[in-house]
């Protein structure tokens, strides 16, 4: 897995009924864009993850004109 900062990360749930989650990359800690990132969940908690096998990387959008 590869992140830059700005990219999302989709966590999808591991319980039926489990929403999925979304959190921002505010830090890339690994080399050359590995895990562990800091990120910053939609309730503004922060925290380390090393990402496992149910998470997605949505790359950043970046705005158009």
């Amino acid at each position: 897995m590869h992140a830059t900062v700005g990219d999302i990360l989709l966590v999808h749930g591991r319980i039926v009924g489990q929403n999925d989650r979304t959190a921002e990359v505010v830090e890339v800690l690994g080399p050359d864009g590995t895990p562990p990132y800091r990120v910053r969940f939609e309730d503004g908690h922060e925290t380390l993850m090393s990402p496992g096998p149910d998470t997605v990387v949505q790359p950043r959008q970046e705005p158009t004109m």
